[in-house]
């Protein structure tokens, strides 16, 4: 009995010894230095800046090709101007909003831990920028199930881009209504806006404006009528009034500031500037030309400079049909110190000049026009000319594709912009060229990445059925 009183004894120490051991282990074994919650704004500038810079890249890349802005010279063969595209020229677009949407979603679960709701507001309208490019690339994709790799849901399905746009124009309401303008942003000093919530709320409220307009076509939506409600209702729908609250960025050149070309000149080597661009410019003897471009020289002996002229996209032949050095965009255009353009004030002008011109108001569609254009030039530091509207090409004429000619030169630089809106409405009106592939037809999508089609086949198949096919000539939903 002695002994047994001694082995209870004896356990009941090493009991409590490894009670006091263990007793607040959490707390004394908790690194001080290193944090245990994200907060929501230390993602917040790395995916305005990432994100940012793909889509000025972008732009340069596919939309300039697609858009007759420049293309690559000498170029006899293939390229995108010429509409050759691959099953992998969407892939980098695919990957890397994919890749930042992920990023989106955690500074949206942070926010809504830290109960911060204007942190939750900015990664809503985050998340519609983001996915509404993705959607107008692609057409149907991965959303409600997506990027729920931890939650073993591997295979995502495909969702129809007919609801996808209805939940991001929800989102963007829903986040209207959460910014708060007394509540102080805490998380370090943005690169954008500079910590203003009633700038973020203005963004919030002009991309609702951007989204609501490209289902325009979609007869059944009105989306016009919700358009005119948010233009006008400021005290409820605050959208930008000028590019001093615009959403772009100004890039310094100082680290992590940079542009998002590492050595700028390769953004002009073996490129001009394409016919298109420079002759509506021209013929609207517009000052952007030379913000934009260099002039053309002649190959004649000295050599002088003859002007603005481009190369045609698409062309057929070789380089020796050209008897001039073609003029080149600058190189100026993407050295910091720099912008780089999210959403200009203009493009809000712009979608108040289309809902003004489709609601008959001729008067206040040329005021918005007039409003735009003027916005447009002063965001690249150009001073629009008191007599510019007496040119007749340059003139507000109570059209449409003369909106939409000036809103093209308005989104230079500005992501996949200019093709989603050609899309939609067929302007401005692009020359045809001999070369082109495609039969001379815009391609309306990219295809889907090879390694979708291989690592989630069930769903690719069901989404490819759905939208009838997977080719560049399939038109996403809206565009129908």
């Amino acid at each position: 009995m002695k002994a047994l009183h001694k082995i209870l004894a004896l356990a009941t120490g090493i009991s409590f010894l490894f009670s006091a051991c263990t007793k607040n282990f959490e707390e004394v074994n908790t690194d001080p230095n290193r944090i245990e919650a994200i907060s929501p704004g230390t993602l917040l500038n790395p995916i305005l800046y990432e994100v940012s810079s793909f889509n000025m890249r972008q732009a340069d890349g596919i939309t300039f090709n697609l858009m007759q802005v420049m293309l690559p010279f000498p170029s006899s063969t293939g390229g995108i101007h010429r509409y050759d595209i691959t099953e992998n020229t969407g892939n980098s677009t695919w990957n890397t909003y994919f890749r930042w949407m992920k990023n989106i979603k955690e500074m949206h679960e942070a926010a809504v831990n830290a109960q911060d709701p204007n942190y939750q507001a900015i990664a809503m309208t985050l998340n519609a920028w983001v996915t509404s490019n993705l959607t107008d690339c692609f057409g149907d994709i991965p959303y409600s199930e997506a990027l729920k790799g931890n939650e073993q849901l591997f295979y995502p399905v495909f969702d129809k881009q007919s609801t996808i746009y209805p939940k991001l124009i929800s989102d963007l309401d829903s986040a209207n209504k959460l910014f708060n303008s007394s509540r102080t942003m805490l998380y370090g000093t943005e690169i954008l806006f500079a910590n203003n919530v009633s700038r973020w709320k203005k963004f919030c409220n002009s991309l609702q404006l951007r989204l609501l307009l490209r289902l325009s076509k979609r007869t059944e939506l009105d989306v016009y009528t919700k358009i005119r409600a948010i233009l006008n209702n400021s005290a409820q729908y605050p959208v930008f009034t000028s590019n001093a609250e615009a959403a772009v960025l100004n890039l310094s050149g100082i680290t992590p500031l940079m542009s998002p070309w590492g050595r700028p000149i390769d953004f002009t080597t073996f490129r001009a500037a394409g016919k298109f661009f420079l002759d509506s410019l021209n013929a609207m003897n517009d000052p952007r030309r030379a913000k934009f471009c260099s002039q053309a020289k002649s190959l004649t002996s000295p050599f002088p400079n003859i002007g603005y002229a481009g190369i045609p996209h698409g062309y057929a032949g070789n380089e020796s049909q050209f008897t001039y050095t073609p003029s080149n965009l600058l190189v100026a255009l993407v050295t910091a110190p720099m912008i780089v353009p999210l959403f200009p004030y203009s493009e809000v002008e712009f979608i108040r000049a289309e809902a003004e011109w489709k609601a008959g108001n001729n008067t206040g569609a040329k005021t918005a026009y007039e409003k735009a254009v003027k916005a447009a030039m002063e965001q690249w530091t150009v001073t629009m000319p008191a007599d510019y509207f007496t040119n007749t090409f340059a003139a507000y004429n109570g059209t449409l594709e003369r909106i939409l000619l000036q809103k093209y030169y308005s989104q230079v630089f500005v992501d996949y912009q200019q093709w989603f809106e050609y899309r939609r409405t067929g302007f401005p009106i692009l020359p045809v060229a001999a070369g082109m592939l495609n039969n001379g037809v815009m391609p309306s999508r990219f295809m889907y990445p090879i390694s979708v089609k291989v690592s989630n086949p069930d769903k690719y198949n069901e989404a490819v059925t759905g939208m009838g096919g997977d080719n560049i000539n399939v038109k996403v939903w809206w565009e129908k």
